[in-house]
């Protein structure tokens, strides 16, 4: 069974809109200019005054959609700007306006735990949450998805707080509590008729439950990863805003969705899905997120699951938390033993208790043409009580149970090195890794009667290379923006426990919960957004950026052996692979320093990017109207951000200099020390090199400079520096391009 669709596709390429109002109608988000509505004072206004302007613009049009069945969200401060259904030639007639900036086509984005907190250090003896006492209490978690199961236990508000009173929205589901707060359905952008929160595809559940599930004993997964799950804040609050359907996610209902979130009083947002790369004054997850951390709002969204190829990044703005994701040291290892005694470990999630290992004949689809064994290549050979050696990316276990086959074994995709896969299944399984697979063949063909069996050895822990970050895990740089050094950060997303929403449920009564194992960067995004809760429950004064650095500079760069850590090919990983690393809750709840932002900061940088006033204006809103004129441009890598990246010509000699500033969030009196990695190939100079405090909050400037000292053509390289005290290390990662 190739079930990449079902653990990762939950994280996918931008798909074709589905039009159902005729081949030329197609919604868009149309961008006002600030000129037209200032004596717009309230919401109801502001909604005629949105219908008026496109009523006009369609007098005497002649398609028989009427213009009262166009509008299909009035927004109100999350854009200046309203969506509406258009044909192409009708945006052209609007752009005659003076009131209309651009309009912007929608497009579909479409969606990309028992052990986890135990491997974040979370729970157990000495873990965050015994030593700090800090569960997420009060702190509001709203997750953009696909809706919730409202009934599933890890949603049971047993020893939960009342909501804080600052919290404003609403409750679409039958019930809610003090544990699931609010749901609320976006959809008018899409064909779906449904008008509830509650969830048909799971992907919300399972994101809902990993960010801050309550504790649920007994949970497993076909009897595998059995344990008490829990969220990553299992006392924080949370509120469904679902505006994902079986089709996807339109983008029209993101922003509906965002705006609504903020001006309900979420503190931290979970986002997982994403499209393809778009400047983003076309981007609506870009725009409708600033919004939000202009709201103070925490936002993480996933770096997307088209890796490991390069550039495939998601979600590349610099005022969200872009998370990438890695495997945890736990494999559901299931051996393939071939007949010539050479034994391969794979991984299966379904571990058959009465399986009993026996040599059978073994057989490679490839050998008959159809290696991925998809629908009818079994039809022309017998496969009948034998296991059949598939490539993934085809065939799934029903098909391989019509068949007669006994047991299957996937071979992974080569791209995806030495990694493995623990995929649902319903025969007996086993995912060998590509090197392994090949061997496997090599045997096959070397003889005339070829055996297997396959060994089912359940969940073994303490896997090596762990962490390690996931294969299908996107990579940048950043196409938008490559001054900005992303992903930001990388945590677990691969084989995650965590709630389902298929369950037939009548009571309270654990054992007859189900949840699920899913794995992408839709998994490995709310154990951030969880953790991030954790944080600001901490520190409920910190700003977005200052809870986003908190993250990224105490991030680990070694696995659990101590050893750097690596990638599918086990080489160590790139900081366009993991960013800065892997998070470390303990680390990032006492920073000691932070590199904070105003969202005001980010505008000398939107306008360096090369956007004109109409292009800024729309993302910063509800701020004023951007002048660039009249600020002083920054390039990217002159943000104050956490990491750097730079690009330094062949030219010898040539070099650049950047300013940081760091705020003391530790003690009041501290100083710290410097010391330096630096990129091979470059010089790197700090002034000064010791920062000494006298209060909390205090600011210090430092200045970095580097200089290209080798000429040996274009590449990558990477380094870091670290400002250490008695008791922190911040470390910050330099990625530069060479060319």
């Amino acid at each position: 069974m190739d079930t990449r669709g079902l653990t990762l596709s939950l994280f996918l390429l931008l798909s074709s809109l589905s039009n159902v109002f005729g081949d030329d109608i197609k919604n868009y988000v149309v961008i006002l200019r600030h000129l037209a509505n200032a004596n717009i004072s309230n919401n109801d206004n502001r909604d005629k005054w949105h219908a008026s302007l496109l009523s006009k613009s369609l007098t005497g049009t002649d398609h028989e959609l009427p213009s009262s069945d166009r509008l299909i969200y009035s927004y109100r401060d999350v854009v200046n700007g309203f969506a509406a259904r258009l044909t192409e030639k009708e945006v052209e007639e609007m752009a005659k306006n003076a009131w209309f900036a651009y309009a912007i086509p929608s497009s579909t984005y479409e969606l990309m735990t028992t052990y986890s907190p135990r491997f974040l250090g979370l729970s157990g003896v000495g873990g965050v949450w015994n030593e700090s006492s800090n569960m997420g209490e009060g702190v509001i978690v709203g997750i953009i998805d696909s809706g919730i199961k409202s009934d599933h236990p890890s949603f049971n508000d047993t020893w939960m707080p009342t909501p804080p009173s600052r919290w404003r929205g609403r409750c679409d589901f039958q019930r809610c509590n003090n544990k699931l707060i609010g749901g609320q359905a976006f959809n008018n952008g899409s064909s779906e008729a449904r008008q509830n929160p509650e969830d048909v595809d799971g992907h919300g559940t399972h994101v809902a439950s990993t960010a801050a599930g309550a504790f649920v004993r007994e949970a497993s997964y076909y009897g595998m990863a059995n344990g008490v799950a829990s969220g990553m804040a299992p006392r924080a609050h949370l509120a469904m805003y679902r505006a994902c359907g079986e089709s996807g996610c339109m983008d029209t209902d993101i922003m509906a969705a965002v705006e609504s979130a903020v001006q309900d009083g979420v503190d931290v947002l979970s986002i997982s899905m994403g499209m393809h790369s778009a400047p983003f004054y076309k981007d609506i997850v870009a725009i409708a997120t600033f919004y939000a951390i202009n709201g103070g709002v925490f936002v993480c969204c996933s770096a997307g699951n088209d890796g490991p190829k390069r550039n495939t990044l998601k979600n590349e703005a610099p005022w969200v938390l872009t998370v990438a994701a890695s495997t945890t040291d736990r494999r559901f290892v299931s051996t393939v033993k071939l007949g010539n005694g050479l034994e391969f470990d794979g991984q299966t999630i379904f571990q058959p208790g009465n399986y009993v290992p026996q040599m059978m004949p073994l057989v490679y689809a490839g050998d008959h043409g159809m290696p991925k064994c998809g629908t009818g290549s079994l039809n022309d050979f017998n496969v009948t009580g034998k296991i059949v050696l598939c490539e993934v990316g085809g065939g799934d276990g029903e098909i391989l149970i019509d068949s007669g086959a006994a047991a299957v074994i996937f071979i992974n995709y080569e791209i995806y090195g030495y990694s493995t896969r623990a995929d649902p299944t319903e025969i007996p399984t086993s995912n060998v890794a590509y090197a392994d697979g090949t061997k496997i063949v090599a045997y096959i063909r070397s003889t005339a009667n070829p055996t297997a069996t396959l060994i089912f050895k359940g969940m073994l822990p303490h896997a090596p290379w762990s962490p390690a970050v996931s294969p299908f895990s996107s990579r940048g740089p950043s196409i938008q923006s490559p001054g900005i050094l992303k992903p930001d950060i990388t945590g677990p997303g691969e084989n995650i426990l965590a709630a389902s929403h298929k369950m037939l449920i009548e009571s309270w009564d654990y054992s007859t919960t189900i949840f699920k194992v899913m794995s992408g960067t839709s998994m490995s995004t709310p154990h951030l957004c969880g953790i991030a809760a954790l944080i600001r429950k901490a520190h409920p004064d910190w700003s977005p950026a200052a809870v986003k650095s908190a993250i990224i500079t105490t991030a680990d760069v070694v696995n659990h052996d101590g050893k750097p850590i690596v990638d599918e090919t086990r080489r160590p990983a790139s900081y366009f692979a993991m960013g800065a690393g892997h998070v470390n809750p303990r680390k990032a709840l006492d920073p000691g320093l932070v590199y904070d932002l105003a969202p005001e900061d980010y505008i000398p940088y939107l306008c360096g990017l090369g956007y004109n006033d109409d292009q800024v204006s729309p993302i910063i809103h509800p701020r004023p109207p951007a002048k660039c004129s009249q600020v002083k441009k920054i390039t990217a890598s002159e943000l104050n951000y956490p990491s750097i990246s730079v690009f330094l010509p062949e030219k010898s000699n040539t070099s650049v200099s950047l300013t940081r500033v760091v705020t003391n969030v530790g003690e009041a009196r501290s100083s710290y020390w410097l010391e330096i990695n630096p990129p091979e190939g470059v010089s790197v100079r700090v002034v000064p090199t010791k920062l000494t405090f006298n209060h909390v909050n205090q600011k210090k400037t430092f200045t970095i400079s580097f200089e290209r000292i080798d000429g040996g053509g274009r590449k990558t390289v990477e380094g870091h520096f670290k400002w250490v005290s008695k008791r922190r290390v911040v470390r910050s990662p330099i990625s530069i391009a060479l060319y």
